[in-house]
């Protein structure tokens, strides 16, 4: 194990005669180390740095690789008769060989983002055999123009294979939607190791006869430069962080520290013994963006949830409600059938082997309360006396739904000179208008609110009274029902009329 700062030798873990492969689980608990002359898999524990399991009876195992969601443990090895290669699918629950698949070649064994496809290169046979993990079938071999290839990358997007071709001196690039190779890049001195930055911008490659590590622009297929590193560079990783890229050099034994951003090594750290691979624990996920990033508290539509790191994706969350139908598309993307949840922001999280995404502001996702529509309704009634006559206006906030009304306010705006009095609770007047606030309306009810105007405080002839709605919650629809007004006729200050 290895200071990631300065690439030095921290911690040796004893692992037997001759380990060949190593790969670590996404979780960064368990470290898988193949032996290929003894015919096991060694199962190390980190946080103890002892075996706690042996896996037997593989016939020279050497590559080794882990999927996505940690559940399933690639072993390539060969045939008992030693004519032919096999892939060992190994349960990480079990540590046991649940099958075995026939491939035409085995050197190198990389997963898609999504954990769906496994590619296997073949170095002797110049191939990359595809195989759908769900039926452990072999579903295409892919027939590469340049001899030697030895290891391969996926992009994070899973759009991609970068794949090295030792003997010609090249990297080739099959797209994995035709299966075809589409671009090949000229390295240079036996590329070996290969490795994809984590936004999947630049592809690494290890350039042994020439002590340097390759960078490619991934969009252009094109190599931008080469950087200098120690004597004979054999793998390299891209953190997952994105800050840093590390080169293991076989002599002497040491790890090249190189910062991405400008392209040189920082540190150089001594290893105790020469090392061909290097392997790290996935990145804890994070959460950019969700869209849509609303919906009702029914539930049910499916988002589409942007981030960083979410391969291997075993769960989503809204709040502490799980989602279901949860699919990964890439490293950047994954999708999910929200759950039903009451109205109001919750946090969206997605779980990976790494952990668990901290809350964020692009991972908010809000259920939005069905809309209510508010029907308003005003009625005026004289009432006639010798006292004091006046008429009774009647405000009505009549909800036509589908929602609940959680609160409303209806405002009258007066006739002229008119005061109110005798106001419904809930009711306030100033000198011009009327405002009457509402609690919970549930869908179909129409609760009403009053107040008078004395007769002798209006001009003859025509009054009329307009009530608008002027707040409600959740948001309505529907603002053609939104204004009523009621009319009168002033015969005299005892009498009058309404329609």
């Amino acid at each position: 194990m290895v200071d990631p700062a300065t690439g030095a030798n921290t911690v040796t873990i004893p692992l037997g005669v001759r380990p060949w492969d190593l790969a670590v689980s996404p979780d960064g608990s368990t470290v898988y180390a193949t032996h290929r002359y003894e015919g096991t898999v060694s199962v190390v524990s980190t946080e103890t740095g002892t075996i706690t399991d042996t896996i037997a009876d593989l016939y020279l195992p050497w590559a080794v690789a882990v999927s996505p969601d940690g559940a399933q443990i690639y072993v390539a090895h060969l045939a008992p008769s030693g004519s032919s290669y096999a892939i060992a699918v190994i349960s990480a629950a079990t540590n046991t060989v649940i099958a075995d698949i026939s491939v035409s070649g085995a050197d190198a064994i990389a997963f898609t983002p999504d954990g769906k496809r496994a590619y296997v290169v073949g170095y002797g046979t110049n191939s990359v055999t595809g195989i759908d993990t769900a039926t452990r079938a072999v579903t295409t071999v892919i027939g590469l123009p340049n001899s030697g290839p030895g290891n391969l990358a996926v992009t994070p997007d899973g759009t991609a294979v970068y794949v090295t071709a030792y003997n010609s001196n090249t990297v080739q690039v099959i797209s994995t939607a035709t299966n075809t190779v589409t671009a090949t890049i000229n390295t240079g001195s036996r590329p070996r190791g290969m490795s994809i930055s984590p936004d999947g911008t630049k592809a690494y490659t290890t350039l042994p006869t020439a002590d340097s590590l390759a960078v490619i622009d991934t969009a252009t297929n094109t190599l931008s430069t080469t950087i200098p590193v120690g004597d004979n560079p054999v793998e390299v990783l891209a953190d997952p962080s994105g800050n840093a890229v590390y080169v293991s050099n076989f002599y002497p034994p040491s790890v090249s520290v190189i910062d991405p951003a400008t392209n040189t090594v920082t540190s150089t750290g001594t290893l105790s013994a020469a090392t061909y691979n290097l392997e790290t624990a996935q990145a804890p996920p994070a959460v950019t963006a969700i869209s849509p990033a609303t919906g009702t508290p029914a539930g049910g539509s499916t988002v589409t949830i942007t981030g960083t790191h979410l391969s291997g994706t075993s769960a989503v969350s809204f709040g502490t409600t799980p989602a279901t139908d949860v699919t990964v598309v890439d490293d950047f993307t994954v999708t999910a059938t929200v759950p039903a949840h009451t109205a109001g922001g919750v946090d969206v999280t997605v779980t990976t082997p790494g952990g668990t995404s901290a809350p964020s502001p692009g991972g908010q996702y809000t259920y939005l309360a069905p809309p209510a529509d508010i029907d308003v309704d005003l009625t005026a009634q004289p009432h006639l006396g010798i006292l004091v006559p006046y008429l009774t206006y009647t405000l009505t906030a009549r909800n036509t739904g589908p929602g609940t009304v959680t609160s409303a306010t209806l405002t009258t705006t007066l006739p002229p000179g008119a005061s109110a009095t005798n106001l419904s609770p809930g009711c306030t007047a100033t000198a011009t208008t009327v405002t009457c606030a509402y609690d919970t309306i549930a869908n179909g009810a129409a609760p009403s609110k009053s107040f008078r105007i004395p007769l002798h405080l209006l001009s003859l002839g025509h009054i009329q009274a307009t009530t608008t709605r002027t707040t409600s919650a959740p948001t309505d629809p529907n603002t053609g029902n939104d204004t009523a007004s009621a009319n009168c006729t002033a015969i005299s200050v005892i009498l009058a009329t309404c329609s």
